[in-house]
């Protein structure tokens, strides 16, 4: 199953178009016209159909039409060179999801399928992990969405705040198990003692205290899906048995004699390298290759950059008081900030700063005087933490000076004048620099 169905008679244009989509991370089929896309679509249902609206064997409104036969729901996005209103008006009614005007840019394009994809795919309440539309968080999707169709097992890697359980319940969300079960079951919230029993369950008398019998996570997640979520904090001393339920697919209570069948698909995660476990002999390595059937890896905030100023702007939005909804901002002063800070606590992080920037904001612009990032972490922080940060940095005061020069350009959309002003220097300052560090154009307009 793809995730896009590109359908245009232009060959140009269609294959300009598969081509961006994947190189997104989307899985995406293509076609010439209305009788090749609904051929295509009953052969290889997608989750979104982009099409031109007009071509040689008929329009759009054919092509939706014939799909909407075979796959009710499915969203459907319009293309055009003509600016018709009636059409458009006819689109909408028919149920398209967007009717756009040739030529349309490409990030436009790319957003309005981000949103529809989340919005319908997913199926449930968006929310912020799944906001943004840099390559390697795409690609995280696409992959996610993919592997969800299977039953196979995963292990999510990634740190802390990034949205670990989300992403596990977008699997399991988009999997033939959605109507199943979802059970999560942290493994560093429970002394050794307690965890066998939460996981595995136990009979009456099993142990000092078990005045009832009890079902375990993986008894109550059959036929759904296990969140192992920090396995990597699961003692040594229990691995042997969650290995052996893993591959026999039954378990075995505390003091019972005989094991019940499960039919349980396992996502693990962890923000520890289970590979340095390993090293240290904390964890099992058979284990390890068990879980490890489709890795996945969350990147961290830092590493997504792109995606800050969306995520910031949906915190804001969700957290501004109800009464002056869609009347704060951020200003490019800590827009600049945001871009270029770290994150160490990711995208929990982020939404802790721009709720205390409400909190704190004396009007309806949140500054950088407004926002409190935890001592020693912000970039613009204390000698100490510029100290650290220079280390990191090449230890070179060039690179945090490049650094601060580029979150500040991205801030003010390339404008010089404006980046002069907010550092404080002047516009040859900042042109030399520019210069000197041989920034791409798009930062230097």
């Amino acid at each position: 199953m793809s995730d896009l169905l590109v359908v245009d008679d232009e060959l140009s244009m269609r294959t300009a178009l598969e081509a961006s989509f994947r190189q997104c991370g989307w899985v995406v089929a293509a076609a010439g016209g209305v009788a090749e896309g609904i051929s295509t679509f009953r052969q290889n249902p997608c989750s979104l159909v982009v099409t031109d609206m007009r071509m040689e064997d008929g329009d759009g409104l054919q092509l939706m039409s014939g799909i909407r036969e075979i796959a009710p729901q499915t969203p459907v996005i319009f293309l055009t060179a003509y600016a018709n209103v009636p059409e458009a008006v006819q689109a909408i009614k028919e149920g398209a999801c967007d009717y756009l005007l040739k030529p349309v840019s490409f990030d436009q394009l790319k957003y309005a399928v981000q949103r529809i994809l989340d919005k319908n795919s997913v199926e449930q309440p968006k929310s912020h992990e799944f906001i943004g539309s840099s390559r390697d968080f795409c690609t995280l999707l696409s992959n996610a969405r993919r592997v969800a169709r299977t039953e196979a097992d995963v292990l999510v890697e990634a740190e802390s705040g990034t949205g670990k359980e989300l992403l596990a319940r977008l699997i399991h969300n988009l999997s033939p198990r959605a109507n199943k079960p979802f059970v999560a079951v942290n493994c560093s919230a429970f002394p050794e003692s307690l965890l066998e029993s939460e996981l595995f369950g136990h009979v009456r008398g099993a142990f000092t205290g078990a005045t009832s019998s009890k079902s375990g996570k993986f008894q109550l997640a059959d036929g759904g899906t296990l969140l192992l979520d920090e396995i990597g904090e699961m003692p040594l001393s229990l691995q042997p048995k969650l290995l052996r339920v893993l591959q026999e697919r039954e378990v075995d209570r505390l003091g019972d004699t005989h094991p019940f069948p499960i039919d349980v698909r396992v996502i693990a995660t962890t923000n520890r390298s289970l590979r340095g476990l390993i090293d240290r002999e904390l964890f099992r390595s058979d284990l390890y290759y068990r879980l490890n059937v489709v890795p996945l890896t969350i990147p961290p905030l830092r590493e997504r950059r792109s995606d800050i100023a969306e995520l910031a702007e949906y915190f804001l939005r969700k957290y501004e008081p109800k009464s002056q909804r869609g009347q704060f901002a951020i200003s490019p002063e800590l827009s600049a900030r945001l871009y270029s800070y770290d994150w160490p606590g990711n995208i929990r992080e982020l939404e802790n700063v721009i709720r205390r920037g409400l909190a704190l904001a004396p009007g309806l612009t949140l500054g950088v005087s407004a926002v409190d990032f935890s001592a020693g972490q912000s970039v613009f922080g204390s000698s100490s933490h510029s100290m650290n940060m220079v280390s990191r940095l090449d230890h070179t005061l060039q690179a945090v000076e490049r650094k601060v020069l580029e979150a500040t350009l991205h801030a003010t959309g390339g404008n010089r004048t404006r980046a002069a002003e907010m550092m404080g220097v002047s516009l040859r300052t900042i042109r030399n620099k520019i210069r000197e560090y041989g920034l791409p154009a798009r930062e230097a307009v």
